[in-house]
């Protein structure tokens, strides 16, 4: 079966990242080529990397109108038996192009909506109608968490054209060896200036104001000063960079906050650190919390479907913290002596691609396969978390 996928841009980020990992799970019989609308950045280069053909489509702003019929003519040309789109320009364009084309079985999946707000720009009336209209055009819209569903649900998407698969962590690559784990962490924080016995806060994601990395930045200021104080280690980039430095400069903390700005090693990056930190208040699902803890880190977090949908116990390692400095300040000096890698919890395994992307192809061939036929989703749309005997469990447990 031939796929195409069509996404609105290629730099590093979620939707971006989870594509990627998408493709290097789904099977064989699923070829898999990429269009861009826009902007093939970093994650264009890991997919041609990766042996996936990239298209750049060279959209000039929200309203090309050349754009349609160049992207029509692609999904005709390369005979396409799929379109999968993912964000919202390209759910847009990308389901009417395949209907033009005469692609019968068009899939998308909702990355992030939340309320009143949607990939983090506010949702107008005329933004809510075109998403609505053109997800009419399509077979299917993929949740990546119970709560994306229920918003889907609130704009009266119909239940049956929605189904819940979350995203995905590649938990192999997290888990090391512990004498590798222990001299990658030594060679990572001698290259960012990290004193080897300090405390290192972690924060992973975006540097945007949703995030609320700032946060952090207040709350390293508020710790206890011992043995030359904690470090915070920032890992990503983004529009909110120039007013976190100048933040930790007025706080005092600038030379124990590094920034390691957007990066592809990040399982490296997290040996560095002693916990995951995570103050946003509004995620749509949370891939850093499970990041953190398929590295073996204590998670201390405030928002995220990834583990608010599961239960407590699928997580020993996490701990919900309310989104303030003096909050996080507490939290984390508790945790100055706990340095001992945890082991992976069932969160982890729960989300592991490689059991979530069969899922994915089983969707493909049923709607490749039947045409227009919509599959039937289970009784709990979202994947149940894998059951283990008591004995199995507690082994997880600390």
């Amino acid at each position: 079966m031939k796929v195409l996928h069509v996404i609105t841009g290629l730099a590093a980020g979620g939707a971006e990242q989870q594509l990627r990992l998408l493709l290097r799970h789904l099977p064989d019989r699923h070829r898999c080529d990429v269009v861009a609308l826009e902007n093939p950045g970093t994650v264009a280069q890991g997919l041609r990397e990766d042996g996936v053909r990239v298209f750049d489509l060279g959209m000039r702003g929200n309203r090309d109108p050349a754009a349609l019929p160049r992207l029509t003519g692609l999904i005709r040309h390369g005979r396409y038996d799929l379109v999968h789109c993912h964000l919202y320009r390209a759910c847009v364009y990308g389901r009417l192009a395949a209907r033009l084309a005469g692609v019968g079985a068009v899939v998308a999946t909702e990355h992030s909506l939340l309320p009143g707000v949607i990939e983090g720009r506010r949702i107008t009336p005329g933004v809510r109608a075109l998403y609505l209209a053109a997800e009419r055009l399509g077979q299917c819209t993929l949740a990546v968490s119970e709560s994306v569903a229920e918003h889907l649900a609130d704009w009266k998407v119909p239940a049956h054209r929605v189904l819940t698969i979350p995203n995905g962590v590649d938990a192999a690559r997290y888990a090391q060896p512990a004498p590798t784990r222990a001299a990658t962490r030594r060679f990572l924080r001698a290259g960012l200036g990290l004193p080897q016995d300090a405390l290192v806060v972690g924060g992973l994601g975006r540097l945007v104001p949703g995030k609320r990395f700032e946060v952090l930045v207040d709350a390293l200021a508020l710790m206890p000063q011992r043995d030359g104080g904690a470090r915070l280690l920032l890992v990503g980039d983004g529009e909110q960079r120039p007013a976190l430095e100048r933040r930790a400069r007025a706080a005092g903390v600038a030379d124990r906050v590094v920034f390691a700005g957007e990066r592809d090693d990040v399982p490296d990056l997290l040996t560095a650190m002693d916990v995951l930190a995570a103050p946003s208040r509004n995620e749509t699902f949370g891939m850093a919390l499970i990041e953190g803890l398929a590295a073996g880190l204590p998670v201390r977090w405030s928002s995220g479907p990834a583990l608010s949908e599961l239960p407590p116990e699928a997580a020993p390692g996490a701990r919900r913290v309310r989104s303030d400095p003096a909050a996080y300040a507490a939290e984390l000096a508790l945790l100055r002596q706990c340095r001992t890698p945890l082991p992976q919890p069932e969160a982890v395994r729960h989300y592991d691609i490689a059991r979530l992307a069969p899922l994915v192809a089983g969707l493909y061939d049923q709607l490749g396969g039947a045409g227009t036929a919509v599959p039937t989703p289970a009784p709990a749309r979202t994947v149940p978390l894998p059951q283990h005997p008591p004995a199995a469990a507690a082994k997880t447990s600390r």
